[in-house]
C-alpha cells in the first residue's frame, strides 16, 4: 500500500493555509489513487493541476503573495523533485502553465547518429519524428522528459521544498511591509502561546509579543483581540520577526497621539514619560499655544480622552502633569498632589532634596517609593524627599551621614552605600520597604550584588532588633 505524506508540523500551518485546506491538499494532491504512475492518467494530471492552482489562489488571497511568486516557488520545488526522478538530464527545466496548471519537464539534447548517453543525446531519427524535420547532427533540441515515476519520495521532497519556498516568500513580504511601520499601533488576535511569549495574528502575518514586552498585570486569552505597539522588525535565523509591545512607554505616547488631536497636530508636545507597566505612568506635556491648556486637552471633556486611554491600559493610573523648564516647579508638579515646603537643588550633581511636612511624606514618596521613583525617571534628576522635622542643617552633611550609615553595615562598600543614598534611600528600613530585588539588580553599580546587599541589611536590622548596637562606620 502506498503511504501518503502528511504535514504534521503545526508550524507549517502558520504560512497561511488553514488546517482543513492543507488536509484537503494532502489527501487530494499527494494521495491521489493514480499517484504511482502520475503521467499515465491524463485526467488525474488535470485534477492535480487544478489543486495546485487552487492552493495558489488561496495563498494569494489570504496572504497577498503574488501569483507569479507562488508559481515560481512551485516550479522551483518541482524542478528539485524532477531532478531526483529524472536523473542527470542536460539543462533540465520545468514549466507550469499559469492558466491551465499544466506541468512539464524539459531537457536539451544533442542530436547524434548514435546515442552514447541517453541523458545528453538523441538520435536524428527520434529528433525528426519529434517535430524537427530539418534538424542536423550536432544541433540541440529541447525535448519533453516529464518523469514517469514521480514516486512518493520525490513528491514529498517537492511538497517540502514548496512549503519552504512559500515560507520564505511570506517572510520577505513581512519585512517589506513592516520595516517602515515601526512605531505604529496594530490590532491583533491572540493565537497561541510559545512559553511565555504571545503570538498574535495580524491578518496576513503573525507577530510575537515577548514576555519582556508584556504588562505583568495583564492576562491574555486565545481569541482575544488586543492593541499593540510595533516595537521592531528583527531579522532572526528564522527570518524577519515582528516584535510587538504593550509595556513600552511609547505605547502610551502613541495612544495619546491618536486620542488627543492637539498632540497629533503639534500644538501640545510630550516632553517626557516614565512608566511602570500595569501600575502607573507619569506624562509631562507642554503647550506651544498659551491659549491651550495642555493638561486639560489631554484629559478631555469630562475626562473622556484619558478615560479611553486608561481603559485601553486596563485601568493603569495615568498622571498628566505640566512640564516646566524650572526644575523646582517641574518636580513640584510631578510629585503632586503632595504639597512640598521647600527645595534644595544641587545642579552640578542633578539632585533635588524636597522638604515636606510629615503628614505629606508618604503621599510624596508613594507606595513602595513609586511616586518618587517615577518622578526621578521623568525629570532625569535624583529626587530625595524628607519630612521637615528630619531635615539636617546642610544637604551635603545629610548625604554624608546617610552614606556613613549604609557603609557601616558589613557587606556594603562605601561606593555601594553612596549609590543607595543617591537613589534616595536614607535608612536601612527604606531599602527593605521601598524596593524589590529586581529593581535593585537593575541599578548600575549594584547589579549582581543586590541579593547580598539585601541580606546584609536584613541581617543588620535583625541584629539591632535583638539589642545589638550599630557597628561603627568603617
Amino acid at each position: 500500500m502506498l503511504r501518503c505524506p502528511r504535514v504534521t508540523d503545526r508550524k507549517e500551518l502558520s504560512v497561511g493555509v488553514g488546517a482543513d485546506m492543507l488536509e484537503s491538499v494532502n489527501n487530494r494532491l499527494f494521495c491521489y489513487p493514480g499517484f504511482r504512475d502520475w503521467l499515465t492518467t491524463r485526467d488525474w494530471l488535470t485534477t492535480m493541476n487544478a489543486e495546485i492552482l487552487a492552493v495558489v489562489e488561496f495563498w494569494e488571497k489570504e496572504k497577498g503573495i503574488p501569483k507569479d511568486v507562488l508559481l515560481g516557488a512551485i516550479q522551483e520545488s518541482l524542478m528539485q523533485a524532477a531532478k531526483k526522478a529524472v536523473g542527470p538530464a542536460r539543462d533540465l527545466r520545468v514549466s507550469i502553465d499559469g492558466r491551465s496548471g499544466d506541468i512539464k519537464a524539459w531537457a536539451k539534447l544533442v542530436v547524434a547518429e548514435k546515442v552514447l548517453s541517453k541523458h545528453d543525446q538523441i538520435t536524428i531519427f527520434d529528433a525528426r519524428r519529434a517535430g524537427h524535420p530539418d534538424i542536423k547532427v550536432g544541433e540541440e533540441i529541447e525535448v519533453e522528459v516529464t518523469p514517469a515515476g514521480f514516486g512518493r519520495i520525490a513528491a514529498q521532497f517537492a511538497k517540502q521544498a514548496m512549503m519552504a519556498q512559500l515560507r520564505r516568500a511570506e517572510k520577505a513580504m513581512v519585512y517589506d511591509e513592516f520595516k517602515d511601520r515601526v512605531g505604529e499601533l496594530v490590532n491583533g488576535t491572540v493565537r497561541r502561546f510559545e512559553r511565555s511569549d504571545v503570538v498574535l495574528d495580524l491578518g496576513k502575518f503573525e507577530a510575537i509579543m515577548p514576555n519582556r514586552e508584556r504588562v505583568p498585570t495583564e492576562e491574555y486569552q486565545i481569541g482575544e483581540r488586543i492593541r499593540c505597539y510595533v516595537k521592531a522588525v528583527e531579522q532572526t535565523p528564522r527570518g524577519p520577526e515582528i516584535v510587538l509591545s504593550r509595556a513600552d512607554p511609547n505605547f502610551v505616547i502613541k495612544l495619546f497621539k491618536v486620542e488627543v488631536t492637539e498632540i497629533g497636530d503639534g500644538t501640545i508636545e510630550i516632553k517626557g514619560i516614565a512608566r511602570e507597566p500595569g501600575f502607573r505612568t507619569k506624562l509631562a506635556v507642554f503647550s506651544r499655544d498659551p491659549k491651550v491648556d495642555p493638561v486639560g486637552a489631554c484629559v478631555g471633556l469630562r475626562g473622556q480622552r484619558v478615560k479611553n486611554i486608561v481603559r485601553e491600559l486596563n485601568n493603569e493610573k495615568v498622571d498628566i502633569i505640566p512640564w516646566s523648564p524650572d526644575i523646582r516647579k517641574y518636580v513640584e508638579n510631578a510629585l503632586a498632589p503632595a504639597k512640598l515646603k521647600s527645595f534644595e537643588v544641587d545642579e552640578q550633581r542633578k539632585r533635588v532634596l524636597a522638604i515636606t511636612s510629615p503628614d505629606q511624606l508618604s503621599l510624596a514618596i508613594g507606595k513602595r517609593g513609586q511616586n518618587a521613583r517615577l518622578t526621578s525617571r521623568l525629570t532625569g534628576w535624583s529626587i530625595d524627599i524628607e519630612a521637615e522635622a528630619s531635615v539636617l542643617p546642610g544637604f551635603d552633611q545629610k548625604v554624608a551621614n546617610a552614606v556613613r550609615a549604609f557603609a557601616s553595615v558589613p557587606g556594603i562598600t562605601e561606593e555601594q552605600a553612596r549609590i543607595l543614598v543617591t537613589i534616595g534611600f536614607h535608612s536601612l528600613e527604606d531599602v527593605i520597604q521601598q524596593i524589590g530585588i529586581e529593581d535593585l539588580q537593575g541599578m548600575e553599580g549594584i547589579g549582581s550584588d543586590a541579593e547580598l546587599i539585601l541580606e546584609a541589611i536584613r541581617g543588620e536590622l535583625t541584629r539591632r532588633a535583638a539589642g545589638g548596637a550599630p557597628p561603627e562606620a568603617h
